[in-house]
């Protein structure tokens, strides 16, 4: 019986930490959102900040895979990519001391109503916008500055990879295109990961085998996603149609399963 229980915890955890890949490599962003619940609920981690910290550690390395093959392909503004990580990691270093203070439960309804925002953003088809490289100055540091360290907080309070925050940010910050926002972000979001998974290690806060389980189902799955992707890129739009409304569902679940515990705490 102890032996079917372990055989299918490490099933649920492969499994989960596949369909988080494979949303990656689908969509190329966004699937870490998942990795919460999927700890949470799935899997069966009874503590919500050991699924925040053990998630945020899948995302990660995650984020750091995803960098090299952008890096590769010349997308990356190593500057950017350098300066926005380092102030951000501070951001995260702040927001995750400030998410380990906060009830679990509590943080957990927060983040059901985040998904609702990423849900609604993803919703948005996003236009090739035409922009011009700005100058470096002091207005353009000081803005890359705020947002790094805004878009840093968020990720390490809520324990996520936050390239929707992260991406239109550089955007506005430095007057990069697109598919380089995309590709430098990534470095952030691995170190704002990192950053977090870190300080909850520090609190005791990270099942690490659980998260060796997570990574290579995501490993695996964000392979299959990337494969798949070249053959379903003509359906972008629907396919992130379709995984926003699976954002609601799951949204909903948290903020139903939390609501009862958030009015009576």
């Amino acid at each position: 019986m102890d032996q079917m229980f372990v055989t299918s915890s490490i099933l649920a955890a492969v499994g989960s930490g596949g369909v988080v890949g494979f949303m990656l490599g689908l969509l190329g962003g966004g699937g870490s959102i998942l990795a919460t619940p999927l700890l949470l609920y799935v899997v069966g981690v009874t503590q919500p900040h050991v699924a925040i910290g053990t998630g945020a550690l899948a995302v990660s390395v995650s984020a750091f895979a995803n960098f090299a093959s952008h890096a590769i392909k010349g997308h990356v503004w190593w500057r950017c990519a350098a300066v926005f990580s380092a102030l951000g990691v501070v951001g995260a270093l702040a927001g995750s001391s400030l998410g380990k203070a906060i009830d679990g439960d509590r943080l957990i309804f927060m983040f059901g109503i985040l998904m609702v925002v990423v849900g609604v953003l993803m919703l948005k088809p996003r236009k090739a916008v035409a922009v011009d490289c700005r100058p470096v100055d002091l207005r353009m540091c000081l803005i890359t500055a705020a947002v790094a360290l805004a878009a840093g907080a968020a990720s390490g309070f809520f324990g996520i990879g936050g390239g929707f925050l992260i991406v239109p940010g550089l955007m506005l910050a430095t007057g990069m295109p697109m598919i380089n926002a995309i590709g430098t972000s990534l470095l952030s979001v691995g170190a704002f990961g990192l950053a977090t998974a870190l300080n909850y290690a520090s609190s005791g806060l990270i099942d690490w085998w659980l998260a060796t389980e997570f990574i290579g189902g995501g490993i695996i799955g964000g392979v299959l996603g990337m494969l798949l992707a070249t053959r379903l890129s003509a359906y972008k739009n629907i396919l992130n149609r379709l995984f926003a409304a699976l954002i609601f569902v799951v949204a909903a679940y948290i903020l139903y399963r939390n609501w009862g515990t958030l009015m009576t705490g």
